[in-house]
């Protein structure tokens, strides 16, 4: 296993006691683009996504073998696990979002927005009340690299919540490219990075099904916002060109850990949820940190 030394930039003295190995290991490579990473504990994997080869991976924390979990995969992009332990997937190739069964069947949770295809669905929470929110960009219809070329359906690019009963509203218009997304703790704030305009959104969730608000939160320093995670101190941490950036509830820019490949995503891992495991490019690298995850999204 290749190991790469970490590096801390830490602008902020609330951020020098973040760090943790001295090293981050680069658990996988020979991708093209790898995106979407979730942990789940039962199994102790990781799942992420190559999207330009159109497969879905798997990395076993036990043994540290790759191998594919899927393939072809509809170039699947984002996904979170449920809290019932099953993985919800944006599929930028059918343009919709999908639920992995614990029997293995696929269920479409939605793929129209009134009567129309959605553009390509890219990265997806969680609400503690069964609604599932995502982001709609273009990505997936722009070219044939990470899904298949078409025309848009739609007025633009907005980000979605699917009910409970299976329901799809629109919760935010004003986008260029929605991207990652994440809810604080107490699911209050969801924070939405725009890709399109390099910077990430809070709005304030009311009634647990809209939005309001959607001030500017952060603007990135370093190409675009991609992912996005949330530890325990409500610290929100961004997927950026350098590696990922961690910024304080107050939107203060407390530091950096620098990667050697232009990031896309991350999430939280490991028994204590402090495995952070990071897709960069071609790579997937992992380090063990001295701060935790929040409990979601994986």
């Amino acid at each position: 296993m290749e190991k790469v030394r970490a590096r801390f930039e830490v602008l902020d003295e609330r951020f020098a006691k973040v760090g943790g190995d001295e090293w981050l290991e680069r658990v996988f490579d020979g991708g093209r683009w790898t995106e979407g990473p979730a942990y789940v504990p039962a199994g102790r994997y990781l799942v992420f996504s190559d999207i330009p080869n159109d497969r879905v991976l798997r990395w076993d924390e036990t043994t540290g073998a790759v191998g594919v979990l899927r393939a072809p995969a509809d170039y699947a992009n984002g996904r979170t696990l449920d809290r019932l332990g099953r993985l919800v997937s944006c599929e930028q190739g059918t343009r919709r979002v999908t639920r992995i069964e614990h029997d293995g069947s696929l269920t479409v949770l939605a793929d129209r927005y009134r009567g129309n295809r959605f553009n390509s669905p890219n990265d997806v929470v969680e609400h503690s009340d069964g609604g599932i929110w995502f982001t709609d960009p273009s990505y997936g219809i722009d070219s044939d690299y990470e899904g298949i070329r078409a025309p848009s359906e739609l007025d633009g690019c907005h980000v979605y919540r699917i009910g409970p009963a299976g329901e799809v509203d629109r919760v935010a218009g004003d986008f260029e490219r929605p991207n990652g997304l994440a809810f604080s703790a107490d699911e209050s704030i969801l924070y939405v990075g725009d890709s399109g305009r390099g910077h990430i959104r809070r709005f304030t969730v009311d009634g647990g099904a809209k939005l309001a608000g959607g001030e500017v939160f952060a603007t990135c320093d370093a190409g675009t916002f991609d992912g996005l995670r949330l530890d325990t101190e409500g610290r929100v941490w961004a997927a950026a060109h350098d590696g990922l950036h961690c910024f304080a509830p107050d939107g203060g820019l407390l530091g950096k850990l620098h990667v050697p490949e232009v990031t896309s995503n991350l999430a939280f891992g490991g028994a204590r949820r402090n495995h952070l495991f990071i897709t960069a490019t071609t790579s997937v690298y992992a380090i063990r940190l001295n701060i935790n995850g929040a409990a979601y999204p994986s």
